[in-house]
Order: structure tokens, then C-alpha cells, then sequence
């Protein structure tokens, strides 16, 4: 039997894997209706458990980006009020969906965080699309809200918060303490009047959206001290995160492959900005999984190699079987 040309054979051996490649990055993109279907998660911000916990959202690991409708996202105060149809949702080992979104709509590296409340707008009022104060009657201007005349820009007068008792007021509190909504666990211990539960406290959002929090951040939600107070707020370009439009968010976090992402942060170096934070676990349980992967293959070809030696036909050969084995033999 002729041997094939190395060079041959190493361009179909290429070709196969990106083939395979391809095929395992279109199923993602068909399955999650995103591009890039997945992210590297780059902070601990999400770590629920110090040593890594399969489950939960690690640095490290890869998470698939779902496309799919804003309104669908299910908030924590949603998922945690027994008269809501999402009571009882969870992503990630807590009530309501993470998401993935663009700081304050202007690039850079996204944010994959909890949604937790969602501030919908009640009464408004057409502003003064003249003058220097766009609500001289007060309320907050929403440039994006389309207001009564049709136009983008629209006076917000009083706020709604769904999965809550909040209706129809000037500015927003919500305590997650497990009587007025469901409770959050800040993991920090109460004192000099900080609870140990997450309060958002008279905020009042500078437009239409979504307030966010890292699972390991203590109530340190992304928009800031104007929200909670003593939060150190999540920052772009422009300032501090406002709530998240429905037009910042790229998509909601699925399934989780953990460990595969700490490739891409160790890529950087060895201090590179994520690597740091990956559970020392994580290190471990790629090292053991490249090293399966690495091992399959011998394995695999050592145990057919015995399988085919002990078939019955090869051990009562007949006439012009040996030129056949021999063949079997190169091919392998």
C-alpha cells in the first residue's frame, strides 16, 4: 500500500480541524443568535465561592451570549416576588438573569453582571425643548424616551419597579430584605447603619432601565452611590454606568464552560488583567482536562491497536490475509 504524502497529509489533518472548528462555532452561533456566542469572563466580580465552583460565573471561564429580547430579561426582585410569573428563576446560583452589556453604549470591554431591578418610566411630560431646563416642572429628561409629541427627549415624573410594591413614585426604594422584596445577601456584616441586605435607597435613575450588581461585589451596584449608598459605581468614558438601556445589552448569559477562557487571560502573561483573579482550582482542572484530551487519542489508538490484534480473524488467518494486515497495519 502507498503511503500518502506528509505534506498531503498534513493539509487534510488541518483542514478537518478548522472544518471542525467551524462547525462547532456555527452550532454556538445558531444555538445562542449571538456573534461572538461566547465570552471570556476577565474579574471575580460574579465569583460566588473563592476555590471555584462549577455553576457559578469564575474568572476564567467561557459563558455563551444569548440575543434575545430585553423585555424578556428576568430581574432578581421579578424572580424573588411570589406574585410574579418568573418567581423562583435562576442563572448562575441566584434569582434572575445575568447579563452582558456595553458601558453606558460607548465599547470597551462589556460587563457580565445580575440584573436586578428594572426602573420603568410612569408619568411624563412633554419638555421645554426650548429652553435652558428641559423639566422646569421637575422629573428627570430621558434624551433617548420618545416623549407625547413623538420626539426623542421626555420629562419623567414618576417611576414603576415590576417585581416589586413600587408604583408610580418620584424616586425609587426597594429593600431586599426578604419582607418588602425578596432578600439579597450584601456578605458583608451590618454596621454604623449599613445592612447586611442589599437597600436601594431614594434613587432616582437618570433615564429608562436596569440596575445591575456583581454576585461578589457586597451591594456595590453598578450605578453607583446615587443608587446605594457607598457603592463605588461601575465607570466608562462618560462616567458612572446609568442604567442599562435595552440598547446596551449584548445578550444574557447561558450555559458556562468552565475553566477553557483561562487560556485566552494567561495568553497576556502571567500578570495579566484577569489571570489573577482565576481560582487556583480553575489552573488545576484545565491542566487535568488539556492533559485528557492530550492522553484520549494515544489511549484510544493503543486499546484498538489490542482490539484488532486479538480479533479472531487475524489470529486464524487465511491464505493472502498477511498482505492485509499489512496494509491495516501502514494505514494505522
Amino acid at each position: 500500500m502507498t503511503r500518502p504524502h506528509p505534506l498531503k497529509s498534513l493539509t487534510l489533518e488541518i483542514g478537518l480541524a478548522i472544518g471542525m472548528i467551524a462547525c462547532l462555532i456555527g452550532a454556538m452561533v445558531i444555538h445562542t443568535g449571538s456573534m461572538p456566542p461566547l465570552v471570556v469572563v476577565e474579574s471575580a466580580s460574579m465569583v460566588h465561592d473563592e476555590n471555584g465552583e462549577v455553576g457559578s460565573i469564575d474568572a476564567g471561564d467561557l459563558i455563551l451570549v444569548h440575543d434575545q429580547p430585553a423585555s424578556t430579561i428576568v430581574t432578581y426582585a421579578e424572580a424573588t416576588d411570589a406574585f410574579h410569573p418568573a418567581y423562583g428563576y435562576e442563572q448562575h446560583g441566584l434569582a434572575g438573569d445575568v447579563i452582558i452589556y456595553d458601558k453606558n453604549g460607548e465599547g470597551g470591554t462589556p460587563i457580565i453582571h445580575r440584573a436586578i431591578l428594572r426602573a420603568v418610566a410612569e408619568q411624563t411630560a412633554t419638555p421645554d425643548r426650548q429652553g435652558s431646563d428641559p423639566c422646569p416642572a421637575g422629573g428627570t429628561f430621558d434624551a433617548q424616551k420618545r416623549g407625547e409629541d413623538g420626539l426623542a427627549g421626555t420629562c419623567i415624573l414618576t417611576w414603576s419597579v415590576p417585581g416589586t410594591s413600587v408604583r408610580d413614585v418620584e424616586n425609587i426604594t426597594v429593600i431586599f430584605d426578604g419582607t418588602v422584596a425578596g432578600y439579597y445577601d450584601c456578605k458583608r456584616p451590618a454596621h454604623a447603619g449599613v445592612e447586611a441586605h442589599l437597600v436601594v435607597w431614594q434613587w432616582q435613575p437618570s433615564h429608562e432601565g436596569i440596575l445591575t450588581l456583581g454576585d461578589n461585589n457586597k451591594c456595590s451596584v453598578d450605578q453607583g452611590s446615587g443608587a446605594t449608598n457607598g457603592s463605588a459605581g461601575v465607570h466608562s468614558p462618560s462616567g458612572v454606568v446609568g442604567p442599562i438601556r435595552d440598547v446596551w445589552v449584548l445578550g444574557v448569559a447561558g450555559g458556562e464552560i468552565p475553566w477553557l477562557g483561562t487560556v485566552k487571560l494567561m495568553a497576556g502573561g502571567p500578570n495579566s488583567y484577569g489571570t489573577g483573579d482565576v481560582p487556583s482550582s480553575s489552573f488545576m482542572a484545565l491542566i487535568i482536562l488539556l492533559a485528557t484530551v492530550f492522553a484520549a487519542p494515544q489511549i484510544s489508538d493503543s486499546i484498538f491497536r489490542k482490539w484488532i490484534a486479538s480479533s479472531p480473524d487475524l489470529q486464524h488467518k487465511e491464505p493472502g490475509w498477511e498482505g492485509l494486515e499489512g496494509s491495516i497495519q501502514e494505514a494505522s
